[in-house]
């Protein structure tokens, strides 16, 4: 009985090892996908402000167009 007690002891240990290992395996993805969200928002921030002096360049271009008559004006 000693040894049936041993031998459940020692599959609990390494069963409670391999979620250890697991656990931290876990927090380090956990790390690098906030990792992953963070440059993803960052990324997001920086389109967007490209996308706004696109804006502002185009609307120049299409005031200054104007102004020399290069393009029709629509109503």
């Amino acid at each position: 009985m000693a040894e049936t007690d041993n031998l459940v002891l020692e599959h609990l240990r390494h069963i409670r090892g391999q979620l250890d290992r697991m656990e931290n395996r876990l927090d380090d993805v956990t790390t690098r996908l906030g990792h992953v969200e963070r440059s993803v928002a960052e990324h997001s921030v920086q389109l967007a402000e490209i996308n706004a002096k696109l804006d502002r360049l185009d609307a120049r271009v299409t005031r200054i167009e104007k102004r020399l008559d290069l393009v029709e004006v629509s109503n």
